[in-house]
């Protein structure tokens, strides 16, 4: 299962909290954007639940303000 994840970032942090999204194994890539989201990280999860504890996984990232998953279906 292939999801995009759109991160904001609290001000300041964006570097580290790209680091800290691409340390992240389901995390094929993540790339800084421009616009009302700061970075987009495309994932890969077996199921839907691991994409789920991936988001959580995610989300508790210190450095991001929110999250949104586009899976693909």
């Amino acid at each position: 299962m292939n999801a995009c994840i759109l991160i904001r970032v609290l001000p300041g942090k964006a570097a580290a909290a790209l680091e800290a999204v691409k340390k992240i194994p389901e995390v094929k890539r993540a790339h800084f954007v421009l616009g009302r989201y700061d970075i987009v990280a495309f994932t890969e999860a077996p199921t839907f639940e691991a994409l789920s504890s991936l988001s959580s996984k995610i989300n508790a990232i210190k450095e991001l303000k929110s999250t949104e998953t586009l899976i693909e279906g």
